[in-house]
Order: structure tokens, then C-alpha cells, then sequence
């Protein structure tokens, strides 16, 4: 009998602790898809974009094996943000648009297909407005295309051109004994010159200007349009910094109106004939996004195009929603290609490259989709190195005038620490039964073999990737060994030189995919589907913190993005492909 109740306690103990977890899975289900009640669109509203979010081309659609009611369908993707700003403008329901942005985590690229759709908007007569306490200069680039911009009366719009700011470690190499071995090709391929000098060369600068003017340049058109100002007179206020007070602003023409939140709210309520004792009607563009739901590009066709994201540093294996991998890629490539439902393809890269072996699989994925069907790539912000080596094989190629692209060009980098070493009083030794049994120690100086063969193996990639570039593109060796060189281009000057077929955004690259497909209406049909584990779902409450964001927290997100700069750097394995420095722009 004793038996017989501990078996039967042991059961139920059983069941209780399965119920138990099953009721927290469910707890975390609802946790994890819980965004608060959605706002209701209401008639005589304002959409409002705040973007206080970071934008990615791939927002990442989520799935959870074995529990499907966590899969996560993210509506915060640059296109599917673009495609709710072009929907607004046949909506009844929503009669203008506030720009209420500061600080905004996105590209330059990225903002432009925004404020371009923000232009689509305004034909159709409605209104857009602009609101910011303090106005960067990409918060100001968006907010420019407003008909009407206002600024807080103590607040700053920052505008004094463009700059890029690079950190040089070679002092710090000879004085702590930790340094890089370096082997590249091109004389503009400039990733690993931190680890060689302690100054910028001039052929960096002259790269760095080159496309540092171009974007400017294209800054300024855009500005310039909205705002009815020349380039001559906006490199003026940007050189004078005429703009740094409100009032200033105002006299230079960059702003229109000086007041506060609430008097901005009053202006929007009278734009929409609303009494001021009302509540403003005003839905955010994520809320809006999620409300309209598969609308236009979303909305079901049999014909369908399929939109193929390539985003983050390129990397060996499976990949994640911010790292390539060539497994999940090229998986996305074959179930377009093998969907009969699917006529075209438009792969969206935004990439800074990476492993030179997975690129060129990918490379080889692509080569193979366009030959059942059209391939059509879209480049986003940056599609530099691998970037533009998977790109380059493609029917044909867009990219935005503000594109960084090109760098062609192959580096090898290796971590040394026989200084410290030899400092501390470390000394490796090694047997081996073959001369090259051990490729390299990085307790050791490179000898004069290894750094041959390492040559050899970068000149072999280099060359690769010039001739799939020749190849792609119809351009002569030779005229690519001009254009190579490690160079860096804008996207204005990568259709100069035959890097790029034609200057447009996504929409451009999806309207001639359906040429290409001879659709006249079709359905957006978005790749690659992401698998994460259940420990993501956890960490996104708070209930565990990875090593990587326990240090974030206690160094600073500053200091913690250098750090992780420095160390993404000592880890790069391998061939390289990889696009020169960071592209942050100040």
C-alpha cells in the first residue's frame, strides 16, 4: 500500500509540475505578443511618426519550433513603415502626418525611402508637419520635407555638414605588445590601418571625403528642394552655424514656426477643423501599421514577389537577423525559387560584408536562383565588400545616390600578443612533426612562409572577387582594377562607373522586378524566416541577461559599441571581405 501511494504522489507531482510549466509557457506566450491594446484608427486623425525605435530593413519575422504562439510578425520594418505612409494617403481616416522625431537611430538611406514616401503623401493633399525640441541633423534631414516645420523656443537644430571620426591604435600596439598581423589588397582598403599607423593615409582621406561630399551633396539637394534654399546658401548656413538657435532658424529659413508642444498641438487640431477643448485624434505609425494590416503590398495575390533580406556582417553558417549566414540565405533563395507562386525576386542588401567563403556561396546561390528566375538587388545604406560581392551577380542593381558601396578589395588580419607575452614573462614553444604543422601562433612573429602564404590565399580571393565583379557587371578586368583598390563609392558614383545599374529605393527595384516578371499587381512575400530559443523570450523581460548585455549595462552603450568595435576586429578570422571602418557619420 505504501508503494502504491508514493507511485500515485510521484504521478501527481508529475502533472502538477507539467501543468505548471505549461501555464507559464502560456504566461510568457501572452507577455511576449502583449503590446497593449492597439489604438483604434478614429475618422479626422493625424498619423503621427515618432520613429523612437531603431529602423531596420528586417525588422525579423520570429518562430518559435514546437510553440508556435510565440512566433513574433514585427511591423516595424522600413518597408512595411513605408508601405503604411503610402496606404495613409488613401485613407480617409487619416487627414495630415506629424513629424515628431529626434534622434533618429537610422540610415541616411534608410530615412530617405521614408521622407520619399513622405513626398507620395503630400500629393495627395493632405498635410505634413514638424515638431522637434532639438533637431539633428538626419532628424532635420526627414523633417524638411515638411510643409510646415516647428521648433521648440530653447531648442537646437544641429546642421554643419558631415564628418567621420576614426581611432588609430598603433601607439597602443608598441607600448601594451598587442598587435595585428595585416595582410590586404588595395591601397583604399583601409579596415586594418587603425593597426598600422597612427594617422589617417592620404588615399583614406581621399576615399572618406570623396563620399563624405557625395552624401552631403545629396543631403543638400533634398533640403534644399523642400526648403527652397540653394546648396551655395545651405554650405553657408552649415559653415556659419546660422541655424543654432531657434530664432536663427527661423531668419535662414530652415524653420517656419517658433512655439511650444502644446501650441503645436493647438495648430494640428485647427489643421483638422477640431475644437481646442477636444482630444487630438492621432494614431502612431506602429499602431497604424498593425491596424491596416495586409494592405497593398501585403494583401493577397496569387502573383507574389519575393522580398529577400541580406542584413549585418556576413559570417559562416546559419546566420541571425543582424548577421548573413549563408544557411539561412540561401535557404530563403531555393523557397522563392522553388515557390511557383513567386515571379521575381528583389534581394535587399545592407551589408558591410564579412567571410569571403560566405559570400561566395551566396554568390553561387544567386547565380543559380536568376537563371529560373529574375534577381533583382536593392541596396540599402551600405552594401560595400561582401556586401557588393553577393550583389554583384545580380540582373540588375539599384542603389540610392547616398549608398555606400564598391571597396572591393581583401584583407587577412591575425591577433599578436608576443610582445605582451615576451613582457610578462610568457614563452611559447611548439614541437611539431611538419614544417607547417602549426599555421601560425599568435605567441609568435609571423615569419616570412606564413605571411607568403597568407598573401597568396588574399591575392587568390582578391582576384576571385574582381572577376565575379567582371563577370556580373559586363566590365573588363582592367576597368575593374581601376574602380577596386579597396575604393569605397557613393551610390551616384558606383552608376558612373558601372557598380550599379540604376539610382532608386526598394519600390524602384520591386516595380521593375514586376517588369522583369510581367506582373501588373502582385504580393509582397518577405524572406528569411528567424528560429530563436526560448532563453531570447526570457531575456527580452528581464529574466536572464547574456554576458554581452550585462556589459553594455555596467560600461555605457558608448564604450561598450568601441569595445565591441575593437574586439569584433581581434576576432575576425579568415579571408576578409569586409567594408573599410564604421559607418557612423556624425
Amino acid at each position: 500500500m505504501d508503494f502504491l501511494k508514493r507511485v500515485l504522489s510521484t504521478v501527481v507531482g508529475i502533472v502538477v509540475f507539467l501543468v505548471i510549466c505549461f501555464l507559464f509557457i502560456l504566461l510568457i506566450g501572452s507577455l511576449f505578443n502583449f503590446n497593449g491594446e492597439n489604438e483604434r484608427v478614429t475618422s479626422n486623425s493625424v498619423l503621427q511618426l515618432r520613429l523612437d525605435f531603431p529602423i531596420e530593413d528586417n525588422s525579423g519575422e520570429v518562430r518559435f519550433k514546437d510553440f508556435s504562439f510565440l512566433d513574433q510578425h514585427n511591423d516595424n520594418g522600413l518597408y512595411k513603415l513605408v508601405n503604411a505612409i503610402d496606404y495613409a494617403a488613401t485613407d480617409d481616416r487619416i487627414k495630415g502626418i506629424s513629424i515628431e522625431c529626434s534622434s533618429i537611430d537610422a540610415g541616411v538611406t534608410q530615412l530617405k525611402s521614408l521622407r520619399d514616401a513622405l513626398q507620395r503623401f503630400k500629393k495627395s493633399g493632405k498635410f505634413v508637419t514638424a515638431y522637434a525640441d532639438f533637431y539633428r541633423q538626419k532628424d532635420y534631414y526627414l523633417g524638411s520635407v515638411a510643409d510646415t516645420v516647428f521648433i521648440n523656443p530653447t531648442g537646437i537644430l544641429d546642421f554643419k555638414g558631415l564628418a567621420s571620426q576614426l581611432l588609430y591604435f598603433k601607439d597602443f600596439e608598441d607600448k601594451s605588445g598587442v598587435k595585428m598581423e595585416v595582410v590586404r589588397m588595395g591601397k583604399y582598403k583601409s579596415a586594418v590601418e587603425p593597426f598600422l599607423d597612427n594617422k589617417i593615409s592620404d588615399a583614406n582621406k581621399e576615399q572618406m571625403l570623396s563620399y563624405l561630399n557625395s552624401i552631403w551633396g545629396s543631403l543638400r539637394k533634398a533640403i534644399g528642394k523642400s526648403r527652397h534654399l540653394s546648396p551655395e546658401r545651405l554650405d553657408k548656413i552649415a559653415d556659419s552655424l546660422l541655424a543654432r538657435t531657434p530664432e536663427r532658424a527661423k531668419s535662414v529659413g530652415l524653420v517656419d514656426k517658433i512655439s511650444f508642444y502644446d501650441q503645436y498641438k493647438a495648430e494640428l487640431k485647427q489643421a483638422l477643423g477640431q475644437d481646442q477643448n477636444d482630444k487630438l485624434n492621432k494614431i502612431d505609425l506602429l499602431d497604424y501599421t498593425q491596424s491596416i494590416g495586409a494592405q497593398k503590398a501585403y494583401a493577397y495575390n496569387p502573383d507574389k514577389i519575393a522580398l529577400i533580406y541580406a542584413q549585418g556582417k556576413i559570417i559562416n553558417g546559419k546566420g541571425t537577423v543582424d548577421k548573413i549566414g549563408p544557411e539561412v540565405l540561401n535557404r530563403a533563395l531555393r523557397k522563392a525559387r522553388r515557390d511557383k507562386s513567386v515571379k521575381a525576386i528583389v534581394l535587399r542588401v545592407n551589408s558591410p560584408g564579412g567571410s569571403a567563403l560566405a559570400s561566395d556561396l551566396i554568390w553561387r546561390q544567386i547565380e543559380i536562383t536568376k537563371k529560373e528566375k529574375p534577381v533583382i538587388v536593392s541596396m540599402g545604406d551600405l552594401a560595400a565588400s561582401g556586401g557588393y560581392y553577393i550583389s554583384s551577380g545580380a540582373d540588375e542593381i539599384f542603389a540610392e545616390p547616398t549608398t555606400i558601396t564598391g571597396s572591393i578589395g581583401v584583407f587577412g588580419i591575425l591577433p599578436n600578443v608576443k610582445g605582451l607575452a615576451d613582457k610578462i614573462g610568457i614563452n611559447a614553444q611548439q614541437v611539431k612533426t611538419n614544417p607547417n604543422a602549426i599555421h601560425y601562433s599568435l605567441f609568435e612573429d609571423m615569419t616570412e612562409d606564413q605571411h607568403d602564404y597568407i598573401l597568396e590565399s588574399i591575392k587568390n580571393t582578391y582576384h576571385l572577387f574582381k572577376s565575379r565583379v567582371s563577370a556580373g557587371r559586363n566590365i573588363p578586368m582592367d576597368k575593374v582594377q581601376e574602380i577596386a583598390q579597396g575604393r569605397v563609392w557613393t551610390g551616384s558614383q558606383a552608376v558612373e562607373n558601372g557598380l550599379v545599374d540604376q539610382l532608386g529605393g526598394l519600390d524602384d527595384a520591386l516595380d521593375y522586378a514586376a517588369q522583369q516578371a510581367d506582373l501588373s499587381d502582385y504580393q509582397i512575400k518577405e524572406y528569411p524566416v528567424f528560429d530563436v530559443n526560448l532563453d531570447k523570450v526570457l531575456n527580452k523581460y528581464g529574466l536572464t541577461m547574456t554576458k554581452e548585455e550585462i556589459a553594455e549595462e555596467a560600461m555605457g552603450k558608448k564604450l561598450y559599441k568601441l569595445w565591441s568595435e575593437i574586439k569584433a576586429k581581434t576576432e575576425s578570422r579568415g579571408v576578409q571581405v569586409l567594408f573599410p571602418y564604421s559607418t557612423e557619420i556624425h
